[in-house]
């Protein structure tokens, strides 16, 4: 790593740490070399020094950006992006608010329809991840929990006909989550 200083420091004839740069009217420049360079700040030792700046800007970047990954990883709302949908689908009201009048409303259709496209990608991805990860009931199972929840209240009611309504009532709701999930997956 370059570190010291720069400016132009002229050396003995003999001294190893001299620039490598020949000067036609003058012969080999008597300036000090960069540190672990081969030429002094005024023949390109400079560069030598912004190549390492550079580099040292990037592997401070890798280490950031790595460390964020980490942080990611150890996340346990990682796994889901619904904050992600939350988040575009305010950016998509924001855009929506910004419009006044049909005419901004054409202006923006082309980043309106964009954001329109990510959120429905996303509420894919999203609900292919929940339905992998077995977050999403399928309805079979919905239709097992409802039997239970129905076995469950038969333990204390026993009008026979009450307890028939509120099992109805139950595969009612539960056709009904069933015909929201489909609309859900659908958009």
């Amino acid at each position: 790593m370059a570190t010291g200083d720069y400016s132009c420091t002229k050396v003995d004839e003999d001294d190893p740490t001299r620039c490598q740069a020949v000067i036609k009217t003058k012969g080999q420049c008597r300036n000090k070399a960069v540190e672990g360079g081969r030429y002094c700040m005024s023949h390109g030792g400079n560069s030598m020094v912004q190549a390492q700046s550079k580099e040292n800007i990037r592997r401070y970047r890798i280490a950031k950006w790595q460390s964020r990954m980490n942080e990611f990883a150890d996340d346990p709302g990682v796994k889901s992006l619904r904050d992600e949908i939350a988040v575009l689908r305010l950016m998509l009201e924001e855009r929506l608010n910004m419009c006044h009048d049909s005419h901004e409303l054409v202006l923006q259709s082309h980043l309106i329809s964009d954001l329109v496209i990510k959120i429905e990608k996303l509420v894919s991805s999203c609900h292919r991840l929940e339905g992998s990860m077995g977050q999403l009931l399928d309805k079979q199972a919905i239709l097992q929990f409802a039997s239970s929840v129905v076995e469950v209240i038969s333990k204390y009611i026993e009008d026979e006909q009450l307890l028939n309504l509120v099992a109805d009532e139950i595969i009612s709701l539960v056709g009904n989550s069933d015909a929201r999930t489909s609309d859900a997956a659908e958009e």
